[in-house]
C-alpha cells in the first residue's frame, strides 16, 4: 500500500503516539471484502450497506485511505448504508495539484457524494486529520450534516500548538515531514490551518461525540501529554460534544476498538434520528 519507511515507524508505538493527531499510516494488509472501488471524476470510493438514512461518512487521516475502516465496515454496512473515500493520493485514488487545506477537502467529499448519488443527511465519521476535515464539512453544510464522530481529531491549532509549547515534538514533526511523508502528505500537512478563519461557526443544536485514545507510548513526554489533553479539552468545548477515552486502543480506535466505535456511530445514529434534534 504505502511506503515502507512509514510502515516501520508506525510499528514503533512510542512514535506513533508521539505524533499524536498527525500518525502515520499503517501499511498491514487488510481485507478487501465489501471494498471493491467505484470512482467519481478521479477519486474511488466504496459504497455498501442497506438504503438507510444517515449515511454513514468515513474520512481517514493523513497518509490513510478508505482501506483503513476494514476492521468496522462490515459490521457497519450490516445495517447502515456506508461511504468512504480515497483521496487523492491514496489507494485507488491519483494524486492531484489542487489545493489541500480542509475547505478544499471538505468540499471534495461533498462533490463526491452528490456524484454517487448519495444523498443527504449525512453522518460523518473522521480520524485524525479526517476529524477536522469533518468538521469543516458539518460547518460548510450544516443542512446535509445529521452528526459527527470524531476519533482522535487533529485540533485546529495543533500544529501552532506544538511549535510554541512542544517544540522538540513540532522539530520531530518537521523531520518527518521532509525524510517520510509522501507528497501527497506534505501538501495535506503544510494545508491543514488553512482557510479555518473564515468558517462559519458549529451549528447549534448537531449531535457530536468524540472518542480519544488513552494509549501513550514511551517517548511521548509529560509536557506533549499535557499539550494533548488540553486540546482535546478544548474540542469539547468547541463542539458542545460528549467524549469517552479508550484506555487500551492507541491512535488508531477504529483497529484497536471497533466495537467502541461502532456503538459510538450507533449512539449518534440514534440521537440524529431523534425528532427533537433541531
Amino acid at each position: 500500500m504505502h511506503q515502507r519507511p512509514v510502515q516501520v515507524l508506525h510499528r514503533r508505538h512510542g512514535w506513533a503516539a508521539l505524533v499524536g493527531s498527525f500518525l502515520l499510516a499503517a501499511c498491514a494488509q487488510v481485507p478487501r471484502q465489501g471494498y471493491t472501488a467505484a470512482s467519481v471524476g478521479t477519486m474511488a470510493y466504496a459504497l455498501s450497506g442497506p438504503e438507510t438514512t444517515p449515511v454513514v461518512v468515513l474520512q481517514s487521516g493523513l497518509g490513510d485511505g478508505r482501506m483503513t475502516w476494514s476492521t468496522v465496515w462490515p459490521q457497519l454496512t450490516a445495517s447502515h448504508r456506508v461511504f468512504a473515500l480515497d483521496r487523492p493520493g491514496y489507494g485507488d485514488s491519483p494524486s492531484t495539484t489542487s489545493p489541500r487545506d480542509p475547505c478544499q477537502v471538505a468540499r471534495d467529499l461533498h462533490a463526491a457524494l452528490r456524484d454517487a448519488k448519495v444523498p443527504p443527511p449525512y453522518l460523518l465519521v473522521g480520524h485524525s486529520l479526517g476529524g477536522l476535515y469533518q468538521d469543516v464539512f458539518a460547518r460548510l453544510y450544516p443542512d446535509e450534516t445529521a452528526g459527527l464522530l470524531l476519533l482522535d481529531p487533529t485540533h485546529p491549532e495543533h500544529g501552532a500548538t506544538l511549535q510554541r509549547e512542544t517544540p522538540k515534538t513540532a522539530a520531530l514533526l518537521s523531520g518527518l515531514r521532509s525524510t517520510v511523508f509522501t507528497p501527497t502528505m506534505r501538501a495535506e500537512f503544510d494545508a491543514q490551518a488553512q482557510c479555518l478563519d473564515g468558517l462559519p461557526p458549529w451549528p447549534s443544536g448537531l449531535p457530536a461525540r468524540l472518542l480519544f485514545s488513552g494509549r501513550f507510548g514511551p517517548l511521548d513526554t509529560d509536557e506533549f501529554q499535557h499539550v494533548l489533553m488540553r486540546l482535546r479539552l478544548d474540542w469539547q468545548q468547541r463542539l458542545g460534544a460528549s467524549a469517552e477515552t479508550v484506555p487500551t486502543s492507541g491512535h488508531y480506535l477504529h483497529r484497536d476498538a471497533p466495537e467502541r466505535v461502532v456503538q459510538a456511530i450507533e449512539r449518534l445514529l440514534n440521537e440524529a434520528t431523534t425528532p427533537a434534534r433541531r
